[in-house]
């Protein structure tokens, strides 16, 4: 993938800068905004699929601006890890966008932030993912592979609810749903995470052509 173009460079510094502003403003709010101590606020905002896709992306374009001859550098400029951020950061906002966004009105500087994080990072990372991105040698297999990191997700945010009991999604809430629910649920945002992803390679297939 060759970023080295003005254009190339320019999406590559305006995503990592997004990025970095809402993850860090983020942080900044819900510190200043806790309902639990320090170490357990802090562990609550890493607990979110948003913060940690959106961090994953945004050390992506860092990489690719800030060292893209070195191994992280070459790392994040395969097309088999950046279409899966893609797929990843895409659940990312249709989900907020679809389901969470009319179960609360935030105001000020948390309105700005849940725009960035849910909207703006999502739509700036996917236009990278269609403008600069081979997608010609993108395998169906890779799928896969791909579903790893939401599994893992998944398992992490089940396992340290039923000992914290927070969970940071309402459809994840076994306290509030029962675990028939909530694994259903999750099944349901697998089969998801594979169908956007196929959906992703199929369009990289189709490019080709």
């Amino acid at each position: 993938m060759d970023t080295s173009s003005k254009s190339g460079q320019f999406f590559v510094a305006t995503g990592a800068f997004l990025g970095w502003f809402s993850i860090l403003l983020q942080f900044y709010l819900i510190i200043l905004n806790r309902e639990a101590s320090i170490p357990e606020t802090v562990i609550r905002y890493f607990s979110f699929f948003t913060i940690l896709t959106n961090i994953l992306i945004t050390v992506c374009f860092t990489a690719l601006l800030c060292s893209p001859l070195s191994s992280m550098g070459s790392f994040f400029s395969r097309p088999s890890t950046l279409t899966p951020l893609a797929v990843y950061i895409t659940i990312v906002g249709l989900v907020y966008n679809g389901i969470l966004r009319f179960l609360w009105s935030p105001q000020g500087a948390q309105q700005l932030v849940d725009e960035l994080l849910h909207v703006v990072n999502p739509l700036w990372f996917l236009l990278f993912w269609i403008l600069f991105v081979p997608k010609s040698r993108l395998k169906w297999k890779n799928v896969y592979f791909w579903l790893l990191y939401p599994l893992i997700y998944i398992s992490f945010i089940l396992i340290r609810g039923s000992v914290s009991g927070f969970y940071p999604y309402p459809f994840v809430n076994v306290s509030n749903l029962g675990y028939p629910v909530v694994l259903i649920n999750c099944l349901i945002l697998s089969f998801a995470f594979v169908l956007l992803s196929l959906i992703f390679v199929w369009i990289g297939k189709r490019w080709r052509k």
